[in-house]
């Protein structure tokens, strides 16, 4: 229900909550000691998730955000168990115990990760496509990318902090491509179940211009504070160029298209 005066859904204030808690969570997160990383990126994790997750139900209405959402979580996931079986798509990779509970030697968390990714992803690619059906197949691209984009940054930290290690390591910070096509391949079917799901969406559920911006703004959230800490705090020039680069060739067409009126 809107609050008289407000303007705002209860999701849509409840997005905003967790979005300004989110933001100073990983602000906080890059100073704190390393004993205390582990619990901390678990928590991030989930309030990433959470927060995706609202801002999905406040665009799309509660049980089409949810079944997005978690449609995206359930097939990253089944594709990382066939990754860490096969080394299908992604190449030869292993989880070690830091992300919590484990099925199949995949935990439970590695779900949040293209769960909490897709919504922004789907979002942005619309925005520089276009709403209309006859780009659907573009759009199903645009997002696997921007999607793919996000892991030049998550893929280094992650592996660098024991999360996940490449036994072959690789050319980019000993990470193969072969991740990388993975997540391409993986997004893409991601999002072609989700332009299935939600063939009626040109934009948000009520219509308005504005009722993407949440999902853009954890766009451009992720990619302004990685390039950032990356940067600065963690001195990795290369992932921070690599990552800017990546993010930026979706995250600038999708803001300039915003900025202009486009939905």
């Amino acid at each position: 229900m809107r609050r008289a005066g407000d303007g705002a859904t209860g999701p849509q204030r409840a997005f905003r909550g967790l979005f300004g808690t989110l933001v100073a969570a990983q602000v906080a997160y890059a100073y704190l000691p390393e004993q205390r990383r582990v619990t901390a990126t678990r928590a991030i994790v989930g309030l990433m998730l959470a927060t995706s997750a609202t801002e999905a139900a406040a665009a799309r209405g509660p049980r089409r955000g949810a079944g997005l959402v978690g449609s995206a979580g359930a097939l990253g996931f089944g594709a990382e168990l066939l990754g860490v079986a096969t080394g299908r798509p992604f190449g030869h990779y292993t989880y070690s115990d830091k992300l919590g509970p484990r099925v199949g030697g995949v935990p439970l968390a590695a779900a949040a990760a293209w769960a909490m990714m897709a919504r922004p992803s789907w979002v942005v690619a619309r925005m520089i496509c276009g709403g209309r059906r006859s780009r659907r197949a573009l759009r199903v691209a645009v997002a696997a990318g921007a999607l793919t984009a996000w892991d030049a940054f998550l893929d280094p930290r992650m592996a660098r902090e024991g999360y996940w290690t490449w036994p072959g390591g690789g050319r980019y910070e000993g990470i193969p491509a072969s991740n990388f096509a993975g997540w391409l391949v993986t997004g893409a079917g991601v999002f072609a179940v989700w332009s299935a799901l939600d063939r009626d969406d040109p934009g948000p559920a009520d219509g308005s211009p504005g009722g993407d911006d949440g999902a853009l703004a954890l766009y451009l959230w992720t990619w302004v504070g990685e390039m950032f800490a990356n940067l600065v705090i963690w001195r990795r020039p290369r992932v921070a160029l690599a990552g800017g680069l990546a993010m930026g060739a979706f995250a600038l067409p999708a803001l300039r298209a915003r900025l202009r009126g486009g939905r």
